[in-house]
């Protein structure tokens, strides 16, 4: 059975909502999924699912989430050559090229784990609306294709 770990930070509470659509989305498809904060997430954990999807918020200036800052750290370290991958985070637009940057450097330090990225990042303006929810959809649809792909 396939496999989902869903990760999130969040100082307003979007991208838990983000991750609740993302987790509920998989569960829908009949994937074990677990939504887990960022800050108890262990890269270690990556070893035992399909897939994972970040959902990072950016803060001060295009920083990534202090809860993160470990995961994102110790990913240098991993392989996860088995793993497909997604990030979708909200961000703020008003905030201009810093808007959801942390989605972009989770991506790209996932990426070099040897994780495939299975769907294009995902940046949200503040809080998901109906388009996002159906994009988040889209996601995991591709997300679960490459992993049937994969085996």
């Amino acid at each position: 059975m396939t496999k989902a770990l869903v990760l999130y930070a969040t100082i307003t509470g979007n991208n838990e909502d983000i991750a609740d659509i993302v987790t509920s989305t998989f569960e829908d498809h009949g994937v074990t999924a677990e939504m887990k904060d960022l800050s108890f997430a262990d890269v270690s954990e990556l070893n035992d699912v399909d897939i994972c999807v970040v959902c990072p918020y950016t803060y001060d200036g295009g920083s990534l989430p202090d809860e993160g800052l470990d995961f994102f750290e110790d990913l240098a370290t991993e392989t996860f050559p088995n793993l497909v991958f997604a990030v979708a985070g909200a961000g703020d637009t008003q905030y201009g090229d810093e808007f959801a940057l942390a989605v972009d450097k989770f991506a790209t330090q996932l990426a070099q784990t040897g994780a495939k990225q299975g769907a294009d990042n995902i940046k949200i303006d503040v809080t998901p609306n109906s388009d996002d929810v159906a994009a988040l959809e889209t996601m995991v649809a591709k997300l679960l294709s490459q992993v049937e792909n994969h085996d």
